[in-house]
């Protein structure tokens, strides 16, 4: 089986939506983020996108520092590719948000490719208390903050994040996303295989309805033809039915705790190993293989761990 059939299975570890008064299996601190993410690698994610969070409060943390235990331990112990956010939390300046891909030189990371609403604030209608006191404000804030990725700010993070030698993963939350794209491929900052992540189902992008994911394929293909490659993440309840029907299109799936935190009605997804176990079971079931590690790198067409920074993380710890 060449690597052109086999599918990427990303796990987003713990991300910068949820708080951790919405779950006691949410990973917050930095032993805690290693564990579940070394569980998801072992259960078939050849991809872990990764956040960082204040250990004492669960606050997202996207200082250098913050990342240092994470990706030392990650990297001595897994050969899943890891990517680093550039998106941070939408509350975040872009300079903040590039620093540690800046300082690590990952082999991959995300890139966020339109300004948007990001609209958290529905979930304080089913969650009332809150352990920290910074919860309830981050939630409210986002009925009027913008997630900021202006022009500007998109190609100074490409031209300072791919200096040297990352890769993206463009996190693409509504059609005119992928114009965007389009635009900087045009002018010659990425070049391919591009992997496009499309993103469904969120507050302020677009739904998560057949035709919305089918819409986004189908624009995808017209612009980028033979040169990307698709992923798809559904946010909240409909994680599985939207990788489903990436699947049925032909596309690579995303899941984790970052996106979704519950595994049925009423039920709390235990652990990012749970969510890529039922995602593997869809993607064998559909007659289909999950890619390795090294795959993932021949079809991504990244520069492998060895050309990568985090050795730096041995000085910081």
């Amino acid at each position: 089986m060449s690597t052109s059939d086999k599918i990427i299975i990303t796990c987003a570890i713990t991300g910068s939506i949820h708080t951790p008064s919405m779950s006691p299996h949410l990973p917050v601190t930095p032993e805690e983020i290693v564990a579940s993410a070394l569980g998801a690698a072992e259960a078939g994610a050849s991809v872990l996108h990764l956040h960082a969070r204040d250990p004492r409060t669960g606050r997202p943390d996207q200082s250098a520092e913050a990342f240092a235990p994470i990706l030392q331990a990650l990297s001595d112990r897994t050969d899943a590719v890891l990517n680093l956010t550039t998106g941070g939390a939408p509350t975040m300046s872009v300079a903040e948000r590039i620093k540690p891909v800046i300082m690590y030189e990952p082999e991959l990371a995300s890139m966020n490719m339109g300004s948007m609403n990001f609209g958290l604030y529905p979930m304080l209608d089913r969650y009332t208390e809150f352990r920290h006191d910074w919860e309830r404000d981050y939630l409210e804030g986002s009925r009027a903050n913008i997630f900021r990725n202006s022009l500007a700010d998109i190609e100074q993070a490409m031209k300072a994040c791919g200096a040297g030698g990352t890769r993206f993963e463009f996190e693409c939350y509504d059609i005119g996303h992928l114009y965007t794209l389009a635009h900087f491929v045009g002018r010659g900052l990425v070049t391919p295989p591009f992997f496009v992540q499309s993103v469904f189902g969120l507050l302020g992008g677009i739904g998560n309805h057949p035709e919305d994911i089918a819409h986004m394929r189908r624009t995808a293909d017209r612009l980028f033809g033979e040169d990307y490659r698709w992923s798809v993440l559904g946010a909240g309840r409909h994680q599985m039915r939207v990788a489903a029907s990436g699947l049925a299109l032909g596309g690579n799936i995303r899941v984790g705790l970052e996106d979704n935190l519950w595994a049925g009605k009423e039920r709390l997804s235990v652990s990012n190993r749970e969510q890529v176990e039922t995602a593997r079971a869809l993607v064998e079931g559909m007659g289909l293989s999950v890619a390795t590690p090294d795959e993932t790198r021949e079809i991504l067409g990244l520069k492998g761990r060895e050309n990568t920074r985090f050795s730096a993380t041995r000085r910081m710890a």
